[in-house]
């Protein structure tokens, strides 16, 4: 006697139609960002394999790669309509890797383990701002709607920054000891690095790029050649632009204060 089975199940027991709802296919513009968030991924851990291995300049150029990937991906979903929780909190945890314990790593391997257990705790403190910075943003996540003005300030510094600039210490190594002489100021160097973990773990206001979308008809030229004078200088003078970069950056943060804090009078 043959088995029958009941109209409108599948044959593992469910509704037809709800298994179908769950293997429902995903559209292709959500899987891009979510493959760029790997690559940096990717380059975050070769940037600690490089670290292991003394090429320290190749886990820094890693490094900078992943945060130019980790700004392009979420522009790429919001551009494609891509944008879910899911690659939100794929994006928090590669960020932590990348930008937390991959940089971390780098200078400690470079220089901070000669003060042995201090240039660790100055390692680990970079790492737990880190992960607390990023925390704080997936909260922000689900808060309640923000003003429009305090979507052009990040709370804290931004972890890509964070790695960025905090690895100035071995972008001077390289351009002051280029035949790899023992660092001559550790010291100074644990008290930078422990500052920026401040920054990040801190609520100090940063300027926000996010809001950087639209160029007007006249800029387009020159925006053109400065993007193109700047990725020169890049590739041929890598380390100078990133001691330049991170200078910068580290100036815009008392304009960044002063301006939320112009704004925040204004609008209370």
């Amino acid at each position: 006697m043959s088995e029958t089975q009941p109209q409108g199940l599948s044959p593992q027991g469910l509704p037809a139609g709800e298994r179908l709802r769950r293997f429902k296919a995903v559209p292709l513009r959500l899987l891009i960002p979510n493959l760029i968030t790997l690559l940096a991924l990717c380059l975050g851990l070769t940037a600690i394999r490089f670290a292991i291995e003394g090429a320290i300049e190749w886990a820094v150029s890693a490094i900078a790669a992943a945060a130019v990937l980790d700004g392009l991906d979420g522009r790429i979903a919001r551009a494609l309509k891509g944008t879910s929780r899911f690659g939100a909190e794929l994006d928090s945890l590669a960020d932590f890797v990348d930008f937390g314990v991959a940089p971390g790593i780098v200078l400690y391997l470079s220089g901070l383990d000669a003060m042995k257990s201090l240039g660790w705790l100055a390692t680990l403190v970079f790492a737990i701002a880190c992960a607390l910075r990023l925390a704080r943003f997936n909260v922000t996540l689900d808060g309640p709607e923000l003003p429009a003005w305090r979507k052009n300030f990040f709370v804290g510094m931004p972890a890509p920054a964070g790695a960025v600039v905090g690895l100035l210490p071995v972008y001077l190594r390289f351009l002051l000891s280029p035949g790899g002489a023992e660092p001559r100021f550790v010291g100074l160097e644990i008290v930078y690095v422990l500052g920026v973990a401040l920054l990040m773990a801190s609520r100090v206001p940063h300027f926000s790029g996010k809001s950087i979308g639209r160029i007007r008809h006249d800029y387009v030229v020159p925006v053109l050649i400065g993007s193109a004078a700047a990725l020169l200088l890049i590739v041929n003078f890598p380390i100078q632009s990133l001691i330049a970069l991170s200078l910068a950056y580290l100036a815009t943060i008392p304009f960044s204060i002063r301006q939320y804090a112009r704004l925040q009078r204004e609008n209370s």
